[in-house]
């Protein structure tokens, strides 16, 4: 059983990144695990479509014998990262618009062991 509490903690910790805004934990199913989403966003669906979207985009790009890193979406005052966290679940960022993806993706990389530990 997850460690709800210990996974919220670390989501705040990941919302200190800078220019990280949101900060979700989504599993491979497209539930929701822990974190924010954006105010005024229906929980469900927001978890459920980013879990799809990266399932798609995955089996878009087999193919190319590639492993996807992220999936970035671009709107106009932000951006959604979509990070493979393992078999078990994804983190959805939503993070300023001109926020460095390198930076916010090393450093994300950094809770991951710490977010296994908890699942």
């Amino acid at each position: 059983m997850a460690d709800i509490e210990a996974l919220e903690t670390i989501l705040k910790e990941i919302e200190n990144i800078h220019g990280v805004q949101d900060a979700v934990l989504v599993s491979r199913s497209g539930m929701h695990i822990a974190g924010s989403v954006p105010e005024g966003a229906h929980t469900e669906t927001f978890v459920a479509m980013f879990a799809i979207l990266l399932g798609a985009a995955e089996t878009a790009t087999s193919e190319l014998k590639e492993r996807l890193d992220i999936v970035v979406i671009d709107l106009e005052s932000s951006k959604i990262l979509i990070l493979n966290d393992g078999p078990k679940a994804i983190f959805v960022l939503r993070t300023d618009r001109n926020a460095d993806m390198d930076h916010v993706r090393g450093e994300v990389g950094k809770f991951s062991k710490r977010v296994e530990e908890h699942l």
